[in-house]
């Protein structure tokens, strides 16, 4: 799916706009709430706005069209009038509430908007981004369950089926462990029979080097800065076991059901950690945390995970090389033909 610089021409169907202009974490978890829109409204084309390099993963959630929206600077690129139902999952203040507003819709979804009139529940702080966005669905009349974060799996074949994932990257220093502690739990992996790969973005090829020269890996296991975003979404959805901190790769893993190890550092978990029903184990000391998230040093609640608690964590997990393999190949395998009658 190609995000599209304005709305297209009605195809004939009622259009449901959504607002989530942020990045791929935040993206995801606004899913719940995207599946909840689609069963409520089957006959409407449900546009996603949000921002344009999320493409690739965009085509895996339950939307028609991606509308490129980078932030809240310019105007949402639909004509007033064109959109039946606007949904603001992007936040409650006026930048976005304004955007909303200009759409002229014939029904706004978020919350209470006194400004412009729009009726909805008041802010909640301290909730999780799952169940905010799940909870003002509710409350709109259109159930939604904050647990629902499955996306579909990219059609192309995962490069490492089977691999346990390092993620080593972050955008900010605030969320970047040590590289020696990342080549230590590579080692411990590989101990544990397990094949490892390491992902993170093209800024993080340096460091993810670091961590192959330091581990023993050979350059062909640094995938960091060499796949796309659909690409990396299927080495997710394929491994047997993911390593990162909280990034998109953690919600990735949620997404796929893959058992996860996710060290948090100025986020806390209870706003952003993985569904507590699946198989993932978070790991952060709150009691250090500082919570700036866009320092260039790392904050004190990463750095008091260690090695240690990072094995432990994959020892109690339900960890199957062979089975994440097999069943990346079953998923890749074309469907068979059926009989004619």
């Amino acid at each position: 799916m190609t995000a599209v610089p304005a709305l297209p021409p009605s195809d004939g169907r009622p259009d449901l706009l959504v607002l989530r202009a942020i990045k791929l974490g935040d993206a995801l978890v606004a899913v719940p709430a995207l599946h909840a829109l689609r069963r409520a409204f089957p006959g409407h084309r449900i546009t996603l706005a949000t921002t344009a390099w999320l493409a690739p993963v965009v085509e895996l959630l339950p939307v028609n069209v991606h509308l490129a929206q980078h932030g809240l600077d310019h105007p949402i690129a639909a004509p007033a009038g064109a959109v039946d139902v606007v949904v603001n999952l992007h936040g409650a203040g006026p930048e976005s509430s304004d955007l909303v507003a200009a759409l002229g819709a014939r029904r706004v979804i978020g919350h209470a908007d006194p400004t412009h009139g729009y009726e909805g529940p008041e802010w909640p702080d301290d909730v999780h981004e799952r169940e905010r966005w799940a909870d003002l669905m509710t409350w709109h009349g259109i159930p939604a369950d904050p647990d629902e974060v499955a996306i579909a799996r990219p059609v192309a074949p995962s490069v490492a089926p089977g691999a346990a994932v390092v993620h080593i990257g972050a955008f900010h220093g605030a969320r970047h462990w040590p590289t020696d502690r990342f080549a230590d739990v590579v080692r411990g992996l590989r101990d544990r029979g397990l094949d490892v790969v390491l992902t993170g973005g093209a800024d993080d090829v340096e460091r993810a080097a670091t961590v192959a020269r330091t581990a023993g890996l050979p350059p062909e296991a640094v995938l960091a800065g060499a796949l796309e975003l659909q690409a990396f979404a299927g080495v997710i959805a394929s491994a047997a076991l993911v390593v990162t901190v909280d990034t998109g790769a953690a919600h990735l893993a949620s997404a796929y059901g893959i058992p996860s190890v996710v060290v948090f550092g100025p986020a806390p978990p209870e706003s952003w950690g993985p569904p507590a029903s699946g198989p993932h184990v978070v790991l952060t000391d709150a009691s250090v945390r500082r919570g700036d998230v866009f320092a260039e040093d790392p904050d004190p609640a990463l750095l008091a995970v260690g090695v240690d608690d990072v094995l432990a964590a994959v020892d109690s997990l339900p960890v199957d090389a062979a089975a994440a393999a097999a069943a990346a190949a079953a998923a890749a395998a074309p469907a068979a033909p059926t009989a004619s009658p």
